[in-house]
């Protein structure tokens, strides 16, 4: 690693199943993680802007780590030109293909805006854990932000195109099928997922918080299913429904609310308005979930997404735990802790080492940095 953040140059051997990155804040050990994250997901959770992550001063920065399995994978970054991607040395034409090579899980305090923040935000969550499945759900999902898009700006009556009310109509119609058809297969996608990783979150709750928050995911489409109810659990999501109903369905709200939609200028029916809600006992966990319940809410979500893509791949993906023990009290610790690094390879990162039993410790590779360099265990 080159030019990362605050990290002039950094190169680590990981060793062991678990290794425990000890710093204060500020010095580095967040950009260590949010690195391996970028490489394996090709996306920050901490900003959106490449410019963010090249060192001050630096006109790029480079990212590159050696798989399990010997692959050479390598990223980098520029402040003027984009970015380039490159495995065992050979450049990449789509930064795609560099996904299904080093699959991580991370979590973070920011990711705690799963429960507490807006839809948008869980709709990205899940849609990154079907991309971790199925990588070609990316195309889907930018074929469909371009349909919405050119849509929108149809509603909008974009002075530009100067239509008269029929060419208007017929263009629409052909937008409505074709958002249809791609709508049709995100909402599927998503349902489909949450369905599989509802019994893992549930179980994953109920280690983690002692078998006393019974938790549920309920999909919420932005589709409604011949009076289906407006939210489903997970379990019992319309996931079965076949293709054609789910298109049929949005195809004729993409109908029905035209006139609404041209008085607001944007689309009020599709995937792009799912929601994932959250509920512990019974309850939405946003509104009524103590600080700790919801970080062990989200760190179920992620360990559930760790097992799940596992099972399908046949290969956990790695996971990332960046400052996870705040707000949890000592027995929700000790049972995250003792979750952690069985089966998979774990990067935990933490402000005091006396945070982790002294078994754990020993079983761990231990690293501790200052000012973005490694100075020792």
């Amino acid at each position: 690693m080159q030019q990362f953040r605050n990290i002039p140059r950094l190169e680590l051997l990981v060793e062991a199943p678990r290794l425990l990155v000890v710093g204060s804040n500020g010095e580095g050990k967040s950009n260590l993680l949010e690195a391996v994250e970028l490489l394996g997901s090709l996306r920050s959770h901490r900003c959106s802007s490449d410019r963010d992550l090249i060192r001050h001063g630096q006109p790029s920065s480079l990212l590159r780590a050696r798989t399990a399995t010997g692959d050479l994978l390598q990223l980098e970054l520029r402040r003027s030109g984009g970015r380039s991607a490159q495995r065992n040395g050979k450049p990449l034409e789509r930064q795609l293909d560099l996904l299904a090579s080093l699959r991580c899980v991370g979590f973070s305090a920011l990711d705690l805006e799963l429960v507490r923040g807006e839809p948008a935000l869980r709709r990205h969550w899940l849609d990154r854990v079907v991309l971790q499945l199925e990588p070609l759900y990316g195309e889907l999902l930018s074929r469909y932000g371009r349909l919405l898009r050119q849509r929108s700006q149809l509603l909008r009556r974009d002075p530009g195109r100067n239509l008269n009310g029929a060419a208007l109509a017929g263009l629409l119609d052909a937008f409505d099928l074709q958002m249809a058809v791609v709508g049709t297969r995100l909402h599927r996608r998503r349902a489909r997922a949450l369905r599989r990783l509802a019994p893992l979150a549930q179980q994953w709750q109920r280690q983690l918080g002692g078998g006393q928050e019974a938790l549920e995911l309920r999909y919420r489409s932005g589709t409604s299913l011949g009076g289906a109810p407006a939210a489903a659990s997970a379990e019992t999501a319309a996931d079965d429904a076949d293709e054609a109903t789910w298109r049929g369905a949005l195809a004729d709200q993409l109908l029905a609310q035209r006139a609404q939609e041209m008085r607001l200028g944007q689309c009020t029916v599709g995937p792009h308005r799912d929601d994932v809600q959250l509920m512990l006992a019974g309850q939405l966990a946003r509104r009524y979930a103590s600080a700790g319940q919801q970080r062990t809410l989200v760190v179920a979500l992620k360990l559930a997404e760790l097992e799940l893509v596992g099972q399908v791949l046949g290969e956990p993906p790695l996971l990332l735990l960046d400052d996870v023990l705040a707000e949890l009290d000592p027995q929700r610790q000790q049972r995250l802790l003792e979750a952690v690094g069985q089966g998979h390879q774990c990067l935990v990162s933490a402000t005091h080492v006396d945070l982790f039993s002294a078994g754990w410790r020993a079983a761990s590779q231990v690293i501790r940095i200052e000012t973005g360099q490694i100075t020792g265990a």
